[in-house]
């Protein structure tokens, strides 16, 4: 790839972005309650504003990662992903209505404890330990890919640019506790949206005017919103965007969680929900800019398209080319892109660390060991302290692991479908038990990675791209044919239909193994007859308590219409 000096702006904006993060942690550290108790480090108090929380939520999952990804997903497939967002306005409510009131009614600090409620300490293990797996490795390759568009950009060495950002991230999170991660998140979503707005704005001015962006990426065919197609093995239809998109967002805004912690940082359900509600538009005008962020590049590079004509390697290093062959020259412009790609990671590294520290001293340390209380604060601090060092330890491993970058991505989005219906099975049924959700969520797992890992899988099929107007005479390689019947049907399913299958197995495999294999549920081992409404979605929970008070069904009616005029 072209490389590029930073100026002087460009490193001035860069430094602020990390004085001004650790500023807020040390604020945290000496301000308010000093970060002496849980309540605080990991709840802030549970008095937050509704508008940091909601930003919060956003940053937590989009990453660098995302950022990058996301337009090069636009610039080489089309903008039908972008599709994708009304499956996050329908997943709003669902997600504030059925899921959230459980977790906020029973003010937990893990998640996982509700697993223990509802089934027993075995499932909350196994979930505990899928996701503390699940997010160390997923968080190496936050910290690391920034790494590499930085070294593309300036030149400077991606390790050095691993340890700068890893600690200045381990340093702020582990000293100013939730409150500082959740104003830093703040900070950092703004660097994220001015890093893609700077790209849209400087093409459309390249190009002359907002509107050439669309006329040329409907002559590429980009703009094409038509594909209603019920084929599984299709990369992008409005069916897999809106149904794998469905699943997605709520295994990680219902019961991921990273993001139900910051929904426990506010006061009442209501400000919770309202957190959630004002989350949505905000990712969604993120991911919108995003996806026209990769039709911008597309129509700059229209008749020479970088990957063709080997300017970069990879289609994830598309708009740090573009940041290097067409901003560099305008100063600081290079210096927000980079500080809006590691605002990204920051973003989420930081909520990990927070995240982790609180499912380590509840599920692991509190479960295993009798700590004094006095201890408790300093533990948590080391905990996320430790899981930051940890992070930046796989980071400087992650360029020797190979395929395991694109392993470790792929077991995040294979996890998700199945954890989300383990909480599913839990709060929508009294009759699934231990036994029959472990083995549909251990089976479901293997199901879903198998589908991901295993091979040979076919090459993604792109649009058309040019190499006409490059200034070396070059032509396309003629693709390889290939007949799709040569491949394994399940290696060729869409990667956007990876957490529904996963959530439809372990509903399906949890059903009924808990029907077939019966077992004592918690309550009955406690000798009660009834279940606890608390540990179910507010519509079963309402019957059940209906039915534990004797009352007729018109009365139960009116109970259920009161509580949704609530």
């Amino acid at each position: 790839m072209v490389q590029s000096v930073f100026g002087v702006w460009d490193y001035v904006i860069m430094g602020a972005t990390m004085v001004a993060s650790i500023v807020i942690g040390v604020y945290f550290r000496f301000s308010g309650g000093k970060q002496k108790t849980n309540e605080e480090y990991l709840l802030a108090d549970r008095n937050m504003a509704v508008f940091p929380v909601a930003v919060s939520l956003m940053a937590s999952f989009m990453s660098a990662i995302t950022l990058l990804g996301v337009s090069a997903e636009n610039y080489y497939y089309g903008m039908q992903f972008m599709a994708i967002n009304i499956s996050y306005g329908i997943a709003t409510p669902i997600a504030s209505r059925l899921y959230l009131p459980v977790f906020f009614g029973l003010q937990k600090t893990s998640t996982y404890e509700y697993l223990e409620l509802r089934f027993g300490p075995n499932l909350r293990m196994l979930a505990s330990l899928t996701y503390t797996l699940q997010m160390i490795l997923y968080n190496g390759i936050v910290l690391y890919a920034p790494a590499i568009v930085l070294e593309a950009v300036t030149g400077l060495d991606r390790l050095i640019s691993i340890l700068v950002v890893g600690l200045a991230c381990t340093f702020y999170s582990s000293l100013g506790g939730m409150k500082a991660v959740l104003f830093t998140d703040l900070l950092q979503s703004f660097l994220m949206f001015g890093a893609v707005f700077s790209v849209v704005v400087f093409a459309s001015v390249q190009l002359g005017g907002f509107d050439k962006i669309f006329m040329y990426a409907k002559e590429g065919g980009r703009l094409d919103f038509s594909n209603f197609s019920f084929d599984l093995t299709e990369r992008n239809t409005w069916w897999s965007l809106n149904i794998g998109g469905l699943i997605t967002y709520l295994s990680l805004y219902a019961v991921n969680h990273t993001q139900v912690q910051r929904l426990m940082t506010v006061s009442t359900l209501e400000r919770s929900q309202a957190c959630l509600w004002w989350s949505w538009p905000v990712l969604s005008v993120l991911s919108v800019c995003t996806c026209i962020s990769g039709l911008s590049i597309f129509a700059v590079y229209r008749d020479c398209d970088p990957l063709a004509s080997h300017a970069i390697a990879a289609s994830d290093q598309l708009m740090p080319y573009y940041v290097v062959e067409a901003m560099g020259r305008v100063p600081g412009l290079a210096g927000l892109f980079v500080a809006g790609i590691f605002s990204a990671s920051l973003s989420t590294i930081s909520a990990s660390c927070n995240a982790l520290a609180a499912v380590t001293l509840s599920d692991y340390v509190g479960r295993w060991c009798k700590v004094n209380d006095s201890y408790i604060p300093w533990l948590t601090k080391l905990a996320a302290c430790g899981y930051g060092l940890l992070f930046l330890a796989l980071a400087f491993l992650a360029e020797h692991m190979g395929g395991v970058l694109q392993a470790a991505m792929t077991i995040f989005g294979a996890v998700g479908g199945p954890m989300f219906a383990v909480f599913t099975l839990g709060m929508f049924t009294t009759f699934a038990n231990e036994r029959g959700t472990s083995l549909a969520l251990i089976s479901g797992m293997a199901f879903t990675l198998w589908m991901n890992f295993g091979g040979p899988r076919p090459p993604p099929v792109r649009l058309p791209v040019s190499v006409d107007g490059c200034a070396s005479n070059l032509t396309l390689p003629v693709a390889d044919a290939y007949n799709p019947s040569d491949y394994f049907y399940l290696y060729r399913i869409s990667y956007l239909w990876t957490s529904p299958i996963g959530f439809l197995w372990v509903l399906l495999v949890g059903s009924v193994v808990s029907l077939v294999w019966r077992q004592q549920q918690p309550w009955e081992k406690a000798g009660r007859q009834d279940p606890d409404p608390a540990l179910f979605t507010p519509p079963l929970a309402n019957r059940l308590r209906c039915r534990a008070e004797h009352k007729t069904a018109a009365q139960c009616e009116l109970l259920n219409q009161a509580d949704n005029q609530e």
